[in-house]
């Protein structure tokens, strides 16, 4: 596997970097661990003050660290600004609440009589990251952020396209003046993982990616007693109740399917729409999406920009045939995109059959599934007939009655009003074929943490 940074919009290969040899992982593996014998010991306020530095770096570097990302995924410039800025406040979201949340917590214990018993936070060691190249900067931020502010370090393994993004993520630590180590980038391929994982100085693996590559990383973690968590596919429901505003849910369905270039774990794939509605939001939502522009991604009036690589429109428009043969409407919508780049034609698709392998399919992409609903009942049928359980967003005037239809979708969020989205302080995961634990918040900086019992007998004194 190697790691180049290649033009999505031009094709052009722009740099290229060596694979890793295994001494070289051994030494990346042995700098955060020496990293992690410093930094475990030192204060949080000292551990965040770091963090904040690099907010501080990212907000005024902002539009050079999104030119790295448009030019080696094709993320739109105003969207690479966007992510940019969103890592600044996940970064600043720890500044302000890792002391306090990792603050012992009290226990309430009673079968040892006079015993005063807290649970404390301590570090674990090296982390190993594995991210994918959609958010090339939020990915690693999202696990890094409260990786570091709890004392681990972190050996990163980026997507192979994204190499320039992976080292600015190093070289944003050091330049924050965190310590030689604190996160370590290693060009490795996917046979490394063993190597990687079997280390005993690696304490747990952090994955976002593909089924396959988390199936494969969880279970050599489990092979050598590791704590992984996954954070893998979605195809998220999108589910419009017959009361719902649908001016609205066609402007949040364009923007939930189309931003990132619908590259997007949480984007709404599965448009589930009542019956009422449906012949309506079709031909809205159709004449919405033959408005998106495609173009130069660093062109700020584009809207649809080309794909992260030539293989990913392949393999789209491979799911998109199969579809078609398993007797789904296929459908192009717009002007036809250029034929130099990897741009994907926006296409929908509707009388998806419940047993066909299009229904249980991420789409990866441009490409829209939308289903008919009888009832509510129906519509959270489809939205379960899926492998995956990440997020979803269901739309409603009628909030109470949204709600109680969320607690019926087995999915690790649902947003209601809204799609799927993502903030600082909203804990990020799912079930089913989507991963397990979670990422952000509270419970992201503790998943990576020894959460140990500590008791104490007769106490005189202060108990922390």
């Amino acid at each position: 596997m190697g790691y180049q940074t290649t033009n999505p919009y031009t094709g052009e290969v722009v740099t290229t970097f060596d694979t890793a040899t295994e001494a070289e992982i051994d030494a990346a593996i042995a700098k955060a661990d020496a990293a992690f014998a410093t930094w475990r010991d030192t204060p949080v306020e000292d551990r965040v003050a770091v963090l904040e530095k690099a907010a501080d770096i990212l907000e005024e570097n902002r539009r050079e660290y999104a030119e790295t990302l448009t030019l080696e995924m094709g993320k739109m410039i105003n969207e690479a600004e966007g992510e940019v800025a969103l890592c600044a406040r996940i970064l600043r979201y720890y500044v302000d609440h890792a002391a306090d949340l990792l603050a012992p917590r009290p226990v309430a214990a009673r079968g040892y009589g006079d015993m005063d018993v807290a649970i404390v936070h301590d570090p674990q060691g090296v982390i190993y990251a594995v991210e994918p190249w959609n958010f090339p900067f939020y990915q690693v931020i999202r696990v890094s952020a409260p990786q570091l502010a709890a004392g681990n370090t972190l050996v990163l393994k980026h997507a192979s396209i994204v190499p320039q993004s992976a080292l600015k993520m190093e070289q944003l630590f050091k330049q924050a003046g965190g310590p030689d180590g604190l996160l370590v980038n290693v060009f490795a391929s996917h046979d490394a993982n063993e190597q990687i994982l079997s280390d005993a100085r690696v304490r747990g693996v952090a994955l976002t990616g593909s089924e396959g590559a988390g199936a494969a990383v969880a279970q050599e973690a489990a092979k050598n007693l590791k704590k992984s968590t996954l954070e893998l596919g979605g195809s998220d429901a999108f589910i419009v109740l017959d009361d719902a505003d649908l001016d609205k849910v066609v402007e949040w369905a364009l923007l939930g399917r189309h931003w990132n270039g619908g590259q997007v774990c949480t984007s709404c794939k599965r448009m589930i729409i009542a019956d009422s509605l449906y012949d309506e939001f079709l031909e809205k939502y159709r004449a919405k999406v033959a408005t998106l522009k495609p173009g130069d991604p660093m062109d700020e009036a584009t809207t649809l920009p080309p794909l992260s690589s030539q293989s990913a429109a392949d393999e789209l428009a491979e799911l998109v045939e199969r579809a078609r043969q398993e007797g789904v409407t296929v459908e192009e919508i717009g002007d036809p995109v250029p034929a130099e780049g990897s741009f994907f034609q926006p296409t929908i698709l509707t009388d998806v059959p419940d047993d066909s392998r299009t229904s249980q399919t991420e789409f990866f992409g441009p490409v829209s599934q939308v289903y008919r609903a009888k009832d509510d009942d129906d519509a959270v049928r489809i939205a379960n007939n899926s492998p995956y359980g990440l997020g979803g967003s269901i739309y409603s005037s009628d909030v109470r009655r949204a709600q109680q239809l969320a607690r019926r979708i087995d999915t690790g969020m649902v947003f209601i009003n809204q799609p799927t989205g993502v903030a600082a302080d909203i804990p990020f995961g799912g079930v089913k074929r989507s991963g397990y634990g979670r990422e952000l918040a509270e419970l992201g900086l503790t998943e990576f943490t020894n959460q140990k019992v500590v008791a104490v007998a007769d106490i005189d004194g202060e108990f922390f």
